[in-house]
């Protein structure tokens, strides 16, 4: 079984390592340090399992699991935390195990052994652990895995099989679909067409042009963008109340 580990801690990725390189049958294929790196980590190598911390900083391993969840073939996940107040949600959850650290050899080779239990409906699951949705958004670009904050999201536009995450850094390419981010994020955003969203708390004005096309101004994007007609009664009823 490959194996991933993922923790904030250095001496606590060693020590996983030492103990799964003396139980026979498992492999530690890679190590990670935080949330988005684990994603970027997990989408290279397809581990089988990972051992995931919770409490890590900026995307912490339940906010991490949520994303991992969304793949066609997600690990399965054995949680490692100091914290026994995350166990309950854990097992309602039907996750695959649930150490408490220091983790014990014993108790390891037990959870990688009922490993195979956990199928992909338990996994994806997790995905509607704390909150029930994301808070950050991930992008691949040549830089890598960036991990933008939703709140910081000006608008999110369509174009072909892409969305355009137009953000207070700049901009991503993601793959998700705009119905789908509209679900998840509906009371964040506002459709102003039938192909882009625009943050609320970045809606600056709206304003007509010579030819009666009506725009919104959106904060920190120089161009403003058009409003369909079929949109424009919600959208204004919307700027009132801002």
């Amino acid at each position: 079984m490959r194996i991933l580990v993922i923790d904030d801690e250095a001496l606590a990725r060693d020590r996983l390592r030492r103990m799964l390189a003396a139980i026979e049958g498992y492999e530690c294929v890679g190590e990670a340090d935080n949330g988005p790196e684990a994603i970027d980590r997990v989408t290279a190598l397809s581990p089988d399992l990972i051992l995931l911390d919770i409490r890590m900083p900026g995307m912490d391993g339940l906010e991490a699991a949520a994303h991992l969840a969304r793949l066609e073939e997600p690990p399965a996940i054995i949680f490692c935390t100091a914290y026994e107040e995350y166990a309950i949600r854990a097992f309602d959850l039907q996750a695959s195990g649930y150490l408490l650290k220091p983790v014990r050899r014993d108790r390891l080779e037990q959870a990688l052994g009922n490993a195979w239990r956990v199928n992909r409906v338990q996994i994806r699951v997790l995905g509607q652990v704390d909150e029930s949705r994301r808070t950050h958004i991930s992008a691949r670009t040549h830089r890598g895995l960036e991990s933008i904050a939703v709140e910081d999201i000006r608008y999110l536009q369509a174009d072909s099989k892409y969305v355009t995450v137009r953000h207070g850094g700049g901009e991503v390419l993601i793959d998700d679909a705009l119905h789908d981010l509209e679900e998840e994020f509906g009371d964040l955003f506002v459709s102003i067409h039938r192909s882009a969203l625009v943050g609320i708390h970045f809606i600056t004005a709206i304003e007509k042009s010579r030819d009666g096309q009506h725009r919104i101004r959106v904060r920190d994007v120089e161009e403003p963008i058009d409003i369909s007609r079929l949109h424009l009664p919600g959208v204004r009823q919307l700027v009132k109340t801002l």
